[in-house]
Order: structure tokens, then sequence, then C-alpha cells
């Protein structure tokens, strides 16, 4: 059958006192846009105009944030991953570069699972010592308010984050193909049907720790150590997860908050 394959490369850089582009390659269902907003970062917003993916389908996204640039990277929409009809996953590869003084900030909307999707996404980043990072990336697993019950899906999400070529930041996430078992299961999902990964590199970091436990509250966890913080969020569905979700970026991202397309 037909698959769907898109590739975007973008690299941002620093001159004249401004921040454009430097680089833009797009190719297939991968398209780029950049809102001329009100705020202090260079934004980018990715559309996958197949709009959304299944088995054997393919997502590459190459990001780099200059020397001296501040740049968020959201989505248009929620990446949705429909039924897959044989094993064969859909892939989304990142691939993320913050160079010297940088600062990349990587806020996609949800990612939602359907019944029997099947979905494997790789997110590298190479930053520069002195860069900071926020990455954040929120799954679904079936739109309750949609009446939608996931029972069968397989999902790997794997990140690794480098600093002047060495590893700091590695985590590994599988869930299914019993998807249903494990939502229940007490340590894994506990019954939500939501969660988000939040990961701020930086060197100030620890700051943010005790407000950042005020709004995740009882569902989740953070911690911070070694010039990291990292928040785990759950909840029983993505509005709810969303709202505690939001706080938490606006307050580890500053005067850039969220993206203006989440409000859309």
């Amino acid at each position: 059958m037909q698959r769907m394959d898109g590739r975007a490369v973008v690299s941002v850089c620093h001159r004249d006192d401004q921040t454009g582009l430097e680089r833009l390659f797009q190719q297939g269902a991968a398209k780029l846009l950049f809102p001329q907003g009100s705020g202090n970062q260079f934004e980018i917003v990715m559309i996958n105009t197949a709009g959304g993916m299944t088995g054997g389908d393919s997502l590459e996204w190459e990001i780099t944030s200059g020397a001296n640039t501040s740049v968020v990277v959201t989505t248009q929409a929620a990446e949705k991953i429909y039924r897959a009809l044989d094993d064969t996953l859909a892939q989304i590869k990142v691939h993320l570069r913050v160079e010297e003084k940088a600062r990349l900030c990587w806020l996609p909307q949800e990612t939602i699972l359907f019944d029997c999707s099947a979905c494997m996404r790789r997110l590298e980043v190479d930053m520069a010592e002195d860069a900071e990072l926020l990455l954040c990336e929120t799954t679904v697993l079936g739109r309750q308010v949609m009446g939608e019950k996931i029972t069968r899906a397989v999902f790997r999400d794997n990140w690794v984050v480098r600093r002047n070529n060495q590893i700091i930041h590695a985590e590994a996430l599988h869930l299914g193909p019993d998807v249903e078992k494990e939502m229940i299961a007490a340590a894994l999902l506990n019954g939500c049907g939501a969660m988000a990964s939040v990961l701020l590199v930086a060197s100030d970091c620890e700051r943010f720790l005790s407000r950042a436990r005020e709004i995740i509250g009882p569902g989740g966890g953070i911690s911070s150590w070694e010039g990291k913080l990292l928040a785990r969020l759950f909840d029983r569905d993505g509005y709810s997860l969303r709202k505690r979700l939001v706080a938490l970026i606006q307050l580890l991202n500053g005067v850039g908050g969220t993206p203006e397309i989440w409000s859309i």
C-alpha cells in the first residue's frame, strides 16, 4: 500500500541583531511555517499534511538552533497515530541541534494513539556546553471525550541528549501490545489515559523545583540534578493533563510561555 513519507530540515541563525532562517528544506508531507508573533522566541510550526500516521509511514524533523538564538518548535495540531494493518511501525525521527548560547524549546502538541496503532519515535539532541534545552512530549491513549477505547497498541519512545558529544540524558518508554492492561496497572499508568514527560537542561533549573512540584501535584513527580530537571505528569485524559502542563511550561519557559498555537 502507498505510505506517507516526509522530511524537513531547518536551521536558524542570529545576524544583524535579529533571528532568521539560514536553511530550509521540505519534502513530502512534512511542512514548516514561521508565524510572525509578538514573542521573543523564533517560532517554528511543524505540519504533517497527511493528517496523521499509520503503519509504515515515516516523518523526520531536523532542526538547528544557531548560536545566540532562542527557538520554540511546536505542531499545528496533535499528531494522530491510526490503526496499523499489520505489525509495521509508523516512525518519527527528530534530530535537534542547539549551538553556543542558544535555547531550544521542543513543545509539540499531543501524540494521540488510536486502537491497534503502532509507532516508534526517536528523539536525539546535540547541544553545546552553554546551551539550554526544554523538551516536552505528551501522549494520549485514546480520546475519552470522544468515547474512544484503546485495548491494543505498540508505542516505542526513545530520547538521547548529548552535550559536547557526551550523553547526559537517555530514556526509553515501551508500551504494548496489551496497552489496556498496562493502563490499569498501578506500577504503570494506574488508570490514566494521558502522560507527559518534560526535561529542562539549564544551569539554574533547580530554582523551579518547588513551584513545579506545586503545579504537578499528586499526578506525577519531578526531580532535579546536575543541571537537569525532569518531570512526569499523568491524568485521566489529555484535557485534564494539558491544564497542568500549560502552567508548568509557562513556568519553565519564562516570558516565552507556551506557543500561541496551543490556545487555538
